[in-house]
């Protein structure tokens, strides 16, 4: 069997970024024959038509999506949605000729964020979704507090409950994949 190839995309920034924290523990929680990569963002200049060379930064996670057969995206919560580093590099592969980096690829959907764990966030991001013809899991849904003990101070998930969660997740999205390919 060929290995399944994921692209983990954080909104958030920070070197600490619990959104982060959730990919890497996606990354341990991976079923046998998977691998998880993660982009970097930070390097990302905002999509503009009037750039007619894309930057070598985007360049490199457009060449990442395309490789991966799904994406888990986790999206911190910015007053009530999604964060702008992640809905930014959605809009730069989306304008790939006739979507083919991003049409019918499945994703998993998490994120970390105060109160109700990003849920608002994922929400508009599974709006965003449909439009980019994205194939995202409706369940388990993973929401994190990021501020109740879940993680450590480096921002790495430290709760059972939710890598547990994570795990399952990771393995729907493999299975996903896998049916897709037949």
């Amino acid at each position: 069997m060929d290995t399944i190839k994921l692209l983990g995309i954080a909104g958030s920034l920070r070197k600490t970024s619990t959104n982060k924290g959730l990919l890497r523990a996606a990354q341990a929680a991976l079923p046998t024959g998977a691998t998880l990569d993660i982009a970097e963002l930070a390097d990302i200049s905002f999509y503009n038509q009037d750039i007619t060379e894309k930057p070598e930064a985007v360049k490199r996670v457009l060449a990442q999506i395309d490789a991966a057969d799904a994406l888990v995206l986790a999206s911190t919560e910015y007053n009530y949605s999604l964060a702008p580093a992640l809905k930014n590099i959605l809009d730069w592969a989306s304008r790939e000729p006739g979507n083919t980096l991003l049409a019918g690829k499945p994703v998993a959907i998490m994120g970390a964020g105060g109160g109700m764990g990003s849920s608002r966030a994922q929400y508009h991001l599974r709006q965003v979704c449909v439009f980019l013809d994205l194939q995202p899991l409706n369940k388990p849904e993973v929401f994190a507090n990021a501020f109740a003990g879940s993680f450590d101070a480096d921002g790495n998930l430290v709760d059972e409950r939710l890598q547990t969660l994570i795990g399952e997740q990771m393995q729907l999205l493999a299975d996903r994949v896998l049916a897709r390919r037949n």
